[in-house]
């Protein structure tokens, strides 16, 4: 059965939040990878994106135990943005995803040609509960927006990585945040990392996360898992809720000879200010290394 065989199926939402709003959150990789999955066992460890008529996307989407893994990509045969999204799978399956600002929310429809494999309850029931994640993410991350910092280094792209993640660079650059500051484990992907620092009396403390995804020279996302204090790892309770799940992701961008860098990561209010004032002091160090 061909996949244009069967009618569409549609699934729609009305998000409590402004269009421009949801439009971000619907286009930019940064916001992709939080949402763009129907249940928690799965989720989006990658996503690149060009939100115009001709460009390409991707997402990489992967079971959290890493057993199971497919790339969603395909081809934007028309943007028009704030009002229209239609593009092409790989398979040859069209979507359209039409946006309509209504008063304070926004009312999004998408419509997509089904596959055979499945049955068209199935897919209906999957691509709705993506839907629904949407929107869930979108009325929640308004008023907490990842935070963002960017950087352009004279230095080519694979310079900028690998200063950025060597164990005797990291140090640093991200001494900014802790004078003993460290790491402890691997970057490759689905390791367990420990960043590390002491305090003004030699108290050690610092984050436990894992590295969802690492794709060289081009994208890193850490995931913030517990906090530890001294030997001991804690992954529940109070000192976790603000940090358990938290993403810290670096992107970086060929730009001829130059590489552009950029940070996105979750943070609570409590700590906003902290990352506004050190986080360009610290990506100012690493361009001085680098170059």
């Amino acid at each position: 059965m061909s996949p244009t065989s069967q009618s569409p199926i549609t699934v729609f939402a009305t998000v409590q939040a402004p269009l421009e709003q949801v439009w971000a959150c619907w286009t930019e990789p940064r916001h992709i990878i939080k949402w763009n999955q129907a249940s928690d066992d799965w989720l989006t460890s990658y996503a690149e994106n060009d939100p115009r008529t001709g460009g390409r996307f991707l997402s990489r989407m992967e079971s959290r135990d890493g057993k199971m893994g497919f790339d969603f990509n395909g081809v934007y045969a028309q943007v028009d943005p704030h009002r229209l999204i239609e593009y092409a799978l790989e398979d040859g399956r069209n979507v359209r995803i039409v946006f309509e600002s209504r008063g304070d929310a926004t009312y999004v429809e998408e419509t997509f040609d089904p596959e055979s494999t499945h049955t068209r309850e199935l897919q209906q029931t999957g691509w709705q509960a993506i839907m629904d994640n949407f929107k869930s993410y979108v009325e929640n991350v308004i008023g907490s927006m990842p935070m963002q910092f960017t950087t352009t280094i004279q230095a080519p792209v694979e310079k900028v990585y690998t200063t950025m993640l060597a164990p005797d660079t990291y140090p640093e650059w991200t001494k900014v945040f802790n004078a003993d500051s460290r790491y402890e484990g691997s970057w490759e992907k689905g390791s367990k990392i420990r960043f590390v620092g002491a305090d003004e009396q030699g108290n050690l403390g610092g984050m436990v996360s894992r590295i969802r995804e690492n794709r060289p020279n081009r994208f890193v996302s850490i995931e913030h898992l517990g906090v530890l204090q001294g030997d001991q790892e804690i992954m529940s309770g109070p000192e976790v809720d603000g940090w358990a799940g938290a993403l810290e992701n670096y992107s970086f961008f060929a730009e001829g000879d130059r590489t552009r860098l950029v940070v996105d990561m979750d943070a609570n209010d409590t700590f906003r200010d902290y990352f506004e004032k050190t986080w360009p002091v610290a990506l100012e160090r690493l361009r001085q290394l680098c170059e």
